[in-house]
């Protein structure tokens, strides 16, 4: 123990000594405060380890049906990225991770040594709820969670072709999510956050640009026409072993469409093994020779000629005549008919007189007028123009086929509008996919009496003596046109192969609504469009007027057929 007296003897030496250790003390500490917040080397490569700033997403818009069914919407899903460097820091359970992953080692081990060299890789986008928390459960260095969306269609095949779909990255691939990526595409954000050495989030520092979620979209179908209509040509296709087959319907009050379906269809939600062939949108980027339903226009153009009215004679008989060295054939000789009467028999040889007997560039601006050999102008990606060749190359021949829908290529959009213009007596109006708020302006094309004198004319082709009988709704007057078509084929047309067709407008009083049904090479014996395409139409149509509550404008016969019975002739065997 040291003395008092020896303290007294070193009073000096014990307060230098003290002194120096508070010196250092001083010393210390403010480096120790420099270094931990005012260098700023040091401070920029601390927060760079544990600072960050990342990315936030933003989720697309929702596209929904004109009664705000939702259609397509994004939901919050999480991918499984990794740092290659940081996970083989723990290299030894590699096969731990594997095995979550449902992977093999050595698959693993290729996938990451072949990207040494990045920091960011994904392993398993939009992954499952389950698997992303077995792998948080592994704690594994260099492994993390992205926040993305991912896009879900409810109604599944029902509206594939209408509205496409979005890749893994949520951009538009086909159909409307394509047309409208823009506007359905949010903007994504950014925030500073702060992460452990496990490279989880721990902490929101600050937002440094919010994500805005993309623009919504309300489309023009009513989802309800729209499953009615799948559901019937599906049915149709089935039951006739078809290749495949296009609807469309259009309101022809505004111009929107109510219902398009194709078959065969395929489920957005899981395209996978699927071909591309599968995805494209065949009512409006296939085209085809419209056959018989093209007869109406070619009488258009008759009536505009003044050369002709709905009562002028055309002598059909022998049921043939001679074109060159071609010779156009009715189903049998119809003798002395006039021109209504052409368009109920379907009559070529009646058609193809009138046709001869117009100027060709006559004929060719009445079809070129209702649209045909150029697009719609929908904006639906992909579409076609279809074919209408110049009137200067036609030879007689060619002209007498146009009249009756050969040597022309249409899509199904394209008829449907081109029908909806006699709906409207005789204004066309633009083909919208997005619903339409307030009038509508259209452009007249041709004269409203040349138009009512056509949709009479077409009332008798749904009739007890018409082609398209079976086209009829109860309740409610229809008016159309069949059509059944020899496929073209390379080196001519098959003569065992067939397109079925029926294109018509109800009710037919006061329209409403044009519809195209198109089959694809019917198998069996039925290959008409009277027999194939019109059933389809039928029920389609009686649905959707009731479906939407259009007031009956054939009260007599509706209680006629309820008197006699209460049987369904369009029903197919096995479909309800």
């Amino acid at each position: 123990m040291t003395s008092p007296t020896l303290q007294a003897q070193y009073p000096v030496r014990r307060w230098l000594v003290l002194g120096l250790f508070l010196c250092g003390m001083v010393v210390l500490s403010s480096r120790a405060v420099y270094l931990q917040l005012f260098n700023d080397f040091l401070k920029d490569h601390g927060d760079a380890r544990s600072i960050h700033v990342v990315g936030i997403p933003a989720h697309r818009g929702v596209i929904t049906d004109r009664n705000g069914e939702q259609l397509a919407i994004s939901t919050p899903v999480d991918s499984i990225w990794v740092n290659p460097k940081k996970l083989f820091e723990d290299a030894g359970r590699l096969p731990e991770l594997a095995k979550v992953m449902e992977m093999t080692v050595a698959d693993l081990h290729a996938l990451l040594r072949s990207r040494m060299h990045r920091e960011f890789i994904y392993l398993k986008r939009h992954a499952d709820p389950d698997l992303v928390q077995a792998v948080k459960n592994l704690g594994l260095q260099g492994i993390a969670t992205e926040r993305e969306y991912k896009r879900y269609y409810p109604a599944a095949e029902v509206t594939a072709h209408y509205i496409g779909f979005t890749n893994i990255d949520d951009q538009g691939q086909e159909g409307l999510e394509l047309a409208y990526d823009d506007w359905l595409r949010g903007k994504s954000g950014k925030k500073r956050v702060l992460k452990d050495r496990l490279n989880r989030i721990v902490e929101n520092i600050e937002s440094i640009e919010a994500s805005e979620p993309g623009g919504k979209l309300v489309l023009s179908i009513d989802q309800r026409v729209q499953y009615l209509a799948y559901r019937e040509l599906a049915a149709a296709v089935k039951y006739h072993a078809a290749k495949g087959g296009s609807l469309v319907m259009l309101d022809i009050k505004t111009g929107e469409v109510m219902a398009l379906v194709g078959q065969p269809s395929y489920n957005p939600n899981n395209r996978k093994g699927l071909q591309s062939q599968y995805f494209r949108n065949r009512a409006v980027t296939d085209v085809f020779e419209p056959g018989s339903t093209m007869k109406p226009f070619t009488i258009v153009a008759g009536l505009e000629s003044g050369n002709y009215s709905p009562q002028s004679a055309i002598n059909t008989a022998p049921g043939y005549f001679k074109v060159g060295d071609h010779t156009i054939a009715d189903m049998r000789n119809y003798g002395n008919i006039d021109v209504a009467t052409v368009i109920t028999k379907s009559s070529n040889v009646g058609v193809s007189k009138i046709a001869l007997s117009l100027q060709p560039e006559q004929f060719w601006a009445v079809l070129s007028r209702f649209g045909f050999g150029q697009p719609t102008s929908s904006g639906f990606p992909g579409e076609s123009t279809g074919m209408l060749s110049p009137f200067n190359t036609w030879s007689d021949v060619e002209t007498a086929t146009l009249s009756f829908g050969y040597g022309i290529s249409v899509t199904p959009l394209q008829l449907v509008q081109a029908y909806a213009v006699l709906a409207t007596g005789g204004v066309m109006l633009p083909i919208s996919f997005v619903k339409v708020n307030g009038q509508v302006s259209g452009q007249r094309i041709i004269a409203e009496n040349i138009a009512g004198q056509v949709r009479a004319m077409l009332a008798t082709v749904v009739s007890d003596s018409g082609t398209g009988k079976r086209a009829a709704v109860s309740g409610y007057r229809v008016i159309g046109k069949t059509g059944t078509v020899y496929k073209h084929i390379r080196g001519g047309y098959a003569d065992d192969r067939y397109l079925s067709l029926f294109a018509g407008i109800a009710p037919a009083g006061k329209p409403r609504f044009a519809m195209v049904v198109l089959i694809d090479e019917p198998g069996g014996e039925q290959h008409y469009g009277g027999d194939v395409a019109a059933p389809v139409f039928s029920r389609v149509m009686e649905g959707t007027l009731r479906i939407l509550n259009v007031p009956p404008d054939d009260l007599s016969a509706f209680s006629n057929s309820i008197m006699a019975n209460n049987q369904k002739p369009n029903q197919l065997p096995g479909f309800d």
